[in-house]
């Protein structure tokens, strides 16, 4: 049986500077043996709590729910982080089997009878039991989390929500890999200087580089990455090359082959409107917004309908300014979504004198990092330390130490600013751990 004893001690000992993990003491392998004893473990916590002979309290129950599984938390941060910021064919293939195994971990724990019963105890007493108004928020959060996961169907309702959760898990690990395969693989390789027409200086940079890593050396590449393919909408006078580009970077995870989520995209909606019907919503919208602000998917639409004429009018008139632009130029076809960008940067240098190529060599990224830093101190009193000698997830990472008004460490920070192959495009960001621990 899977013991907590077999997790290799890197991964749950985060005993570096500030309680980081030492990442250059794990290797993607080491996740595989890591999972199955870190939900082990935190079952034993979970039966732990549901069969604790004393009557049901906030801290017997609610406190000690959110407190289990650190060990698992410790994994999974970890694991996400890597599967997002550094994928590889090892995290990719422990991504699909695990996904489906996380989720099966977590229906056990919705839907165990006993824990369930205590919380639904704790809920009906909320208003008798003395507990502070977040203690309350906290207790009903947990209630309807456990009925929106199925802890009042029937048994077999239960087994069934299950299954499409795993099956859920599995789809959407595919969908991401499918998509990071897309932008992984598919590059335009640009040999002729009339190519590079309209370019800057910083993106040609990138593009010669990214040429040498696919193996172009002295020519220029066009990857999906955001970094070159948004710049190379924006700048690129050649609208040929703009349309190949779009539409490779539309068409991600649509292009057929291994990689086409048709399959999975049509699957994955038949799912969740069975979930929901299982649960007793009319859909998954309403589902998701069960518990939000807007309650109910009849509210977003009443919202979208407002906003919608004047937005239109305002597209329209944009459209307009750009078609007048692209005229000038000798562009006299209808313009292509490829094309909005291109005129969109030629109508703020019309309106408003900018011009990213000129504005660029003042941003810097050590410039835009200490100007985020200096927002943050003064709206927040907080000081940033870069950690030269301590190692992020990735070599392109760098860690620092966040410390509050008083002068006492309250965070550590790590960016990582670099767009690679093997890392989720986009600006985003994720937790190693929370403020509980």
């Amino acid at each position: 049986m899977a013991n907590e004893t077999d997790i290799k001690p890197a991964l749950v000992n985060w005993d570096c500077i500030h309680g980081l993990p030492d990442f250059t003491a794990i290797e993607d392998a080491d996740f595989k043996a890591a999972f199955a004893p870190a939900m082990a473990g935190h079952l034993v916590e979970i039966d732990a709590i549901a069969d604790n002979p004393t009557p049901a309290t906030f801290g017997n129950t609610i406190d000690a729910l959110e407190l289990s599984g650190a060990h698992l938390r410790k994994v999974q941060a970890l694991f996400w982080n890597r599967a997002g910021t550094d994928s590889t064919p090892v995290i990719q293939e422990i991504e699909r089997d695990i996904g489906p195994e996380l989720a099966k971990h977590q229906s056990a724990i919705f839907m165990n009878e006993k824990l369930f019963a205590r919380i639904e105890a704790l809920h009906d007493s909320r208003k008798d039991a003395g507990l502070s108004t977040e203690q309350v928020r906290v207790l009903e959060q947990h209630y309807k989390d456990f009925v929106k996961e199925g802890a009042k169907l029937a048994d077999a309702e239960k087994q069934r929500l299950a299954e499409i959760d795993q099956r859920l898990a599995a789809l959407a690990a595919q969908f991401g890999q499918n998509v990071l395969a897309d932008e992984k693989d598919w590059a335009l390789v640009l040999d002729k200087t009339e190519d590079l027409a309209g370019l800057p200086d910083s993106l040609l940079a990138a593009m010669a580089e990214a040429a040498v890593r696919r193996g172009h050396e002295g020519k220029h590449v066009v990857t999906l990455s955001r970094s070159i393919i948004e710049p190379f909408l924006v700048s690129s006078s050649r609208p040929d090359l703009r349309q190949t580009a779009f539409d490779a970077w539309a068409a991600r995870g649509q292009n057929g082959g291994d990689s086409d989520n048709t399959a999975t995209v049509s699957e994955t909606l038949k799912l969740r409107d069975e979930k929901a019907r299982l649960l007793g919503y009319e859909n998954f919208a309403t589902l998701k917004l069960d518990g939000t602000m807007a309650k109910r998917p009849e509210s977003v639409q009443d919202l979208l309908g407002k906003v919608w004429p004047a937005a239109k009018a305002s597209a329209a008139e944009h459209a307009a300014m750009l078609a007048e632009i692209a005229v000038a130029e000798g562009h006299n076809e209808p313009l292509k979504a490829s094309d909005w960008r291109y005129y969109t940067a030629k109508l703020r240098e019309r309106e408003f004198d900018l011009d990213e190529a000129v504005v660029k060599p003042y941003l810097q990224l050590e410039n835009l990092i200490q100007a985020a830093f200096d927002v943050a101190g003064r709206l927040f009193g907080l000081s940033f330390t870069e950690l030269d000698d301590v190692a992020g997830p990735h070599p392109d990472a760098r860690v620092f130490e966040v410390r509050n008004r008083a002068g006492d460490v309250s965070a550590v920070f790590i960016g990582d600013y670099f767009a690679r192959s093997s890392k989720r495009s986009g600006a985003w960001m994720s937790l190693l751990q929370k403020q509980h621990g």
